[in-house]
């Protein structure tokens, strides 16, 4: 009895929370969670996680083919950012593939153009993508789909602090407001 009690609580507290609990800002506790990786930007510049070094990350692993998750996402980073106004400038997001096969620089390029144009998408060798999914504990999978596939992928945006350091995550679905008021907070 006391479980349903617990259950229709968490259900009664997310209906009426402004963003739902399941997409809010969160820590993953006993979890690593990042690391070095070398990959390729949609310009075709080798970077690595040092050049990055200095700004916060908002990182999301997605793919160039996917149907709804990836775009979605996207548009909701671009709103982080327009929300972050003058803190903007010290957040870079990064799109990483997770689909090396078919999303080489330009694809990258051409796929994030609508997006805003601080967003880097990098890309890598099948070897190098393993790498840096297997340090950001990212899901993936190919699933067959028509004549081709699509990608079964976790959706969760990493905010890491301006040394590498994991900080904290947003599920699929958090209000980009309030995902830029978690950002700012992180500043402080």
């Amino acid at each position: 009895m006391r479980r349903i009690a617990l259950i229709v609580l968490f259900i009664f507290a997310d209906c009426f929370a402004p963003t739902p609990l399941w997409a809010q800002a969160q820590k993953a506790t006993g979890v690593q969670i990042g690391g070095p990786f070398a990959l390729t930007d949609q310009q075709g510049r080798q970077v690595t996680d040092a050049d990055f070094r200095g700004n916060y990350l908002l990182m999301f692993f997605g793919f160039t083919y996917c149907p709804d998750i990836c775009p979605t996402t996207l548009a909701d980073i671009s709103a982080v950012m327009t929300a972050l106004d003058r803190n903007a400038s010290r957040v870079t997001p990064l799109f990483i593939t997770v689909d090396p096969e078919r999303d080489d620089p330009a694809t990258l390029a051409s796929y994030l153009e609508p997006f805003d144009p601080a967003i880097v998408g990098l890309t890598g060798s099948v070897a190098a993508i393993d790498r840096v999914a297997a340090a950001y504990q990212v899901y993936r999978k190919k699933v067959p789909f028509d004549d081709s596939y699509l990608i079964d992928h976790s959706a969760v945006i990493y905010l890491m602090s301006p040394a590498g350091k994991y900080l904290l995550h947003f599920s699929h679905g958090t209000n980009p407001f309030d995902m830029a008021q978690a950002i700012l907070d992180e500043m402080e």
